[in-house]
């Protein structure tokens, strides 16, 4: 399996003893010396957020390191799982799948070695069209409705498509790129986005500088059907996330996690999460979605084996109750 060295992205380095904070992690038995973070397409929040925090782990551990576009959370598992990327991030429904072998990259494959990091934030489902195309509401997309549901494979493609059956939208699905799939919608060449992506995503947020847009909200009627069909939770878009919106919008989300491969050095693990979970606001900085990027969101995990570096942070500093059998062992 093979995925796209982002060549614009230098990897950060530092020397140990320039840090304070690396001296705090002296004991690097089994470290690599550099890493990679798999995130997604560019124009997307998991490029945004993965890369950054890459990046400032690198800086602060005094490693090389980055991030790497791939094809979102179903490859980041089997990239994480088989150890051709140290860390990844992934929602709790690709998790799953994955786990139970579904995940359609390698189906049959039950994908037990990537391990839960740390928890990043909730990825809200938001539907985004033209103001000049009229759609102001799911009812208004038209039959046959071309739709952008992001990269094969993402979340939003594993999930959106469904939740439109499910809400009775008859469309023809287009894959790609969040940035390419936003320049065709600015083009004409698409009459929805349905994203899944932390917000604000990156390429909504262009559409706005560039162009009227609707962002289309859920009905309570619409937002109770896909609530009692998937995987997911009430949420509300703020209102200050875009300056389209003038009043939160309706909709729902998924959970994200930072994931590990299980074999990486507990000391190492403990490291990575002890620099993104320390200081908020150097993430917040990254990106306004680590709002929730919190110790206290260590319990919204209940698919993954912790890996047990995280673990032994999250119970040494956020009192976290993990049992023994949430936490990986070597068999």
């Amino acid at each position: 399996m093979r995925f796209t060295k982002l060549t614009a992205l230098a990897l950060s380095t530092a020397l140990v003893s320039t840090t304070a904070f690396a001296d705090a992690h002296a004991d690097r038995e089994g470290w690599p010396e550099s890493f990679t973070v798999g995130t997604a397409s560019q124009g997307g929040t998991y490029f945004a957020y993965g890369s950054g925090w890459a990046n400032l782990v690198a800086e602060e551990l005094g490693l090389s390191g980055g991030g790497e576009v791939t094809g979102g959370p179903m490859q980041n598992m089997a990239l994480v799982h088989t150890g051709e990327a140290q860390f990844g991030m992934t929602t709790m429904g690709p998790a799953a799948e994955s786990l139970q072998g579904t995940n359609p990259i390698a189906p049959g494959l039950a994908m037990d070695n990537a391990c839960a990091m740390f928890p990043m934030y909730q990825t809200p489902f938001s539907v985004t069209a033209l103001s000049s195309s009229g759609i102001t509401s799911i009812a208004d997309i038209p039959d046959g409705a071309r739709i952008g549901f992001g990269p094969a494979g993402s979340t939003s493609d594993t999930y959106f498509p469904r939740m439109m059956e499910e809400l009775g939208v008859n469309f023809e699905r287009r894959n790609g790129g969040w940035s390419d799939l936003g320049g065709q919608l600015q083009d004409g060449l698409l009459d929805v986005i349905a994203f899944a992506a932390g917000v604000p995503v990156p390429a909504v947020s262009q559409l706005e500088v560039q162009t009227d847009v609707n962002i289309i909200e859920f009905t309570e009627d619409e937002q109770a059907t896909i609530l009692g069909a998937f995987p997911v939770s009430q949420f509300n878009i703020a209102a200050d996330a875009y300056t389209t919106l003038e009043a939160p919008a309706r909709s729902v989300s998924m959970w994200n996690f930072a994931i590990a491969n299980c074999d990486l050095p507990a000391s190492f693990v403990y490291a990575v999460v002890d620099t993104v979970m320390s200081d908020n606001e150097r993430m917040v900085n990254i990106h306004r979605a680590a709002r929730s990027t919190l110790p206290e969101n260590w319990d919204k995990n209940e698919v993954l084996n912790w890996h047990p570096g995280a673990a032994q942070w999250f119970m040494e500093n956020a009192g976290a109750e993990i049992s023994d059998d949430m936490i990986h062992h070597d068999m």
